[in-house]
């Protein structure tokens, strides 16, 4: 590899990590707002929406750019084409995580109805598995991203439990049943943001191993 391209696939990768982590502090923002019913500070998370916009339009050029100059192959090529998808990915987090806040804002004007579900434990493992998938992006770690892909099950099934408990309550209490569906697309958007977590572990996976494992039969 020559030095140029060396140069350039390093910010690349410093990059991404950049956005990862500003996305994972927005999502972590998105919860507080709604632990805390705190408005302005969904208010900030939605506003910055625009910033995650603006890095994966800017990382996405990086990357075509490389492709079309350099014609990387092998290592190089796969972990170019995999930053592609986890940009991709992180800025739909944002996305999530934005609209986490606009449900924030929403029951922070209302009457501070708890959840419906343990906020605190699906917030908490999906957090996780997000800050694992950068982590093993970071350290090209293919064993800590399979682990990330083992615990998207748990969010899955946390997601079902809260369908359970919001039906159940709306039964009981159908004056809260706007307030409740409020909080049903907030673990909606936890799940979501787990598998988009889970996408950028596969992502990893291929970029060490060379295998592609979504929608595939292979044990992870």
């Amino acid at each position: 590899m020559n030095n140029h391209l060396r140069t350039q696939i390093d910010k690349l990768k410093k990059d991404i990590l950049d956005l990862g982590e500003f996305v994972q502090e927005q999502m972590s923002k998105s919860i507080l707002a709604v632990k805390n019913f705190d408005e302005s500070l969904a208010r900030e998370v939605q506003h910055n929406d625009n910033e995650i916009d603006r890095r994966e339009v800017e990382i996405e050029e990086q990357c075509l750019q490389l492709l079309a100059l350099h014609q990387p192959v092998a290592v190089d090529l796969r972990f170019i084409v995999s930053v592609l998808k986890i940009n991709n990915d992180l800025e739909r987090i944002g996305d999530l995580s934005s609209n986490i806040a606009q449900r924030a804002k929403y029951l922070a004007r209302k009457n501070k109805l708890p959840p419906p579900f343990d906020l605190d434990q699906m917030s908490q493992l999906t957090s996780e598995m997000l800050s694992n998938a950068l982590e093993a992006l970071v350290n090209m770690d293919s064993e800590l991203a399979n682990e990330v892909c083992l615990k998207d099950q748990k969010v899955d099934d946390l997601n079902r439990q809260t369908y359970h408990n919001v039906f159940k309550k709306i039964k009981q209490s159908p004056q809260n049943t706007e307030d409740l569906i409020h909080y049903l697309t907030i673990s909606r958007n936890l799940e979501r943001i787990a598998d988009y977590a889970t996408n950028i572990a596969e992502d990893v996976i291929y970029m060490v191993e060379g295998i592609i494992v979504r929608h595939s039969n292979i044990e992870i």
